[in-house]
This record gives C-alpha cells, structure tokens and sequence, in this order.
C-alpha cells in the first residue's frame, strides 16, 4: 500500500527548505548601496561601530563629550551633562537618555543609547555600504538550515516507515529507497551550499579596518574642531578602552564597570529567552526588527567595547584584526561579547546584511 507517491509531501517539504535556505542564504551577501571604501577617511562613530558595534559607540562618544567638557562623569559612574549642544545626533542621544534631570547612571545611559536610532542607523549604513552584515539576516539564514535539516528529517522518516509499514505482501509494491535517497542527497548539497556565514563584518568591512590599522589613525571627522586628543578617539574607536589607555583612570574603571553591568543584563536576558521556548524575543532583550529596524544591531553575539558589536560575532585581540558574535548582546567591554577590553573587528551582531 505504500508506494513512490509517499515521498511526495516529504519531497515537497525539503524542496521548500531548501528554497529558503538558498534565498535567506543570498541575502546576507546584498548590499544596497555598494560604494567603494572610504580609506582612512571613516567618520569616528563609524569606525568605532564597524570595529567594536553599538557599545564602542556609546564608549567613544563618552569620552568625546568628557574631553570636550559637554559632560563629567565620577567616580561612580554618574554622568553630568554641562549644558553644552550636542555634537552630532548620537551626542544627542546621550542627551535624550539622560533626561531633564541632567544625569543619569553610566550603566542605564549605555543600554539606552546603544539601541538609540541615532546609534542603529550607525550600522544600517555601514551595512548599506556592504561593511558590517545584517544581524537579523544571519538569524534568518540560521532558522532556514533548521528548518532545511527538519526537512531532511521528515524525509528519513518516511523511508523507515514506509519500509515498516510495507510489508512487500503480493499486490504490494514496495518503495524505492532511491527516491529518498536522492532527497537526502540534494538536502545535504543545499546544507553545504548555504554555509552559515561567520562573523558581522563583510570582506569589505575587514579591508576597511586594515587601512585603517598600522599608524595610528586621527579620524578627520566626527569630531568638534577644536578638541584635541584625536589619537586617542581614534585609537578607542579602533581598539576599545584598553587600546586607548585614558590617562583618567577612573572614567576608564567607570566605563569597564558599565560595559560589564550591560554585558551581565544580556547573558540574564539570554538565558531567560533561551529558557522559555515560547519567548518571541530575541537573546538580545532587542526586538530583532527587520532590515534598518530599531534595535536590530545589539544583543546577537557581541559587546559593548568589544571587537564585534552587538550583531553577529566576535573574537579579541586588542587590534582591530578580523576573526561575531551575535550578536550581538552589547555590553561587555570585551571583544568578544565577553571578556576582555581589546578589540577584533570579527565576526555579528550583533550583528549581527552586506556583502559576504
């Protein structure tokens, strides 16, 4: 009773998957506005984002309003606004976050400003330019090889049922097991074909930070006109805290201390999500969003001052070499979405959308 025809839903489903897989897979790679790379000439808030994500930032406009006295931070993490005008629209992040009292903890201030449109819209233009991969295009991509080995699954169970449940009697003709196995074959193909992609930064991405590594690199814009320390905003950008070496040891320990507050509220977060199967939130205590959307870029693999960057990988070497995570959650002034003050410029969130 069980004939060729069984294999039919089975087949139907795997060639869906593995649509998806393809299709999800291929989106990673496409890059809306692709422009040639702009040398060492990156705005400051840009490379501190394609190098370290959201929380490097949040670390280098800090310490540019602390060096041009828009805001004093103490000892405990305090930030105090001095009446100054912002910047530039992330420097009014900071402002909005802080709020009309005029200041706020530098732990609260981080994980607001991280996910602050101004901040987001960072790395949609890096990704437009095919620097940095969209985080929820990777998440994407890893639902759809679910769903493809699912497939294969299902595929694998119908030939064993199929030959159970037949028992080869007279007038019964049993199943090819051809036919599942060219299924398992054409899946296992498409598994291999649609390889996760590893890291948030593009090949471009990583060309960028080479030019910029090497001599020690003074961003030509992003910053006031008349604030010196350029050196160091750059170094911080590309490196994080522990590359910068701020002689004001304080700030630095404050900033630590906030970056590891944040990185310690992602991985609760996390392993809440990861523990409630019914959850539709992401690891990230960030709504995942869609391409451009709000939050998408923190809370995937990467950290604060880290080398990745909330969206999609990470790693950590204290130079801005390529190696996330995902990931994306932002926090920790690691760079890896863990540990260590260094940077990498590896891997998403973080990601976690460009060219592969």
């Amino acid at each position: 009773m069980w004939h060729n025809s069984y294999f039919i839903v089975p087949a139907l489903l795997l060639a869906a998957a593995a649509l998806y897989a393809a299709q999800t897979r291929q989106r990673i790679g496409r890059v809306r506005y692709a422009k040639g790379l702009p040398g060492r000439g990156l705005p400051l808030l840009d490379a501190a984002f394609l190098s370290g994500g959201p929380g490097r930032v949040f670390d280098t406009a800090v310490v540019r309003m602390h060096m041009s006295e828009q805001a004093v931070i103490s000892r405990s993490g305090l930030v105090t606004l001095t009446g100054a005008k912002p910047y530039d629209a992330v420097d009014k992040a900071v402002h909005d976050a802080v709020g009309p009292t005029g200041s706020r903890g530098l732990g609260e201030l981080r994980h607001t400003v991280m996910r602050s449109a101004a901040v987001q819209e960072i790395g949609d233009r890096l990704a437009d330019r095919g620097l940095l991969r969209r985080p929820e295009r990777l998440r994407h991509a890893r639902t759809a090889r679910r769903l493809l080995w699912l497939a294969l699954l299902v595929v694998a169970a119908s030939a064993v049922v199929a030959l159970v449940l037949d028992d080869g009697a007279a007038g019964h003709q049993r199943p090819n097991l051809w036919t599942p196995g060219l299924l398992l074959l054409g899946g296992f193909t498409t598994l291999l074909a649609t390889r996760p992609v590893k890291g948030r930064i593009t090949p471009a991405g990583q060309r960028q930070l080479s030019l910029m590594g090497g001599t020690p690199w003074t961003p030509n814009s992003g910053m006031p006109a008349r604030l010196a320390g350029g050196a160091l905003l750059g170094a911080l950008a590309l490196g994080g805290l522990a590359a910068a070496g701020l002689d004001d040891q304080q700030l630095e320990a404050a900033m630590l201390a906030a970056a590891a507050e944040e990185e310690a509220v992602r991985q609760a977060v996390s392993a809440n999500a990861s523990g409630a199967s019914s959850s539709s939130t992401s690891s990230s205590s960030c709504s995942s969003g869609s391409d451009g959307g709000s939050a998408s870029w923190c809370g995937s693999s990467d950290s604060g001052s880290s080398g990745s960057g909330c969206g999609s990988s990470s790693c950590g070497s204290s130079s801005s070499s390529g190696c996330s995570s995902g990931s994306s959650g932002c926090g920790s002034s690691s760079s890896s979405s863990c540990g260590s003050s260094s940077s990498s410029s590896c891997g998403s969130s973080c990601g976690g959308g460009c060219g592969s």
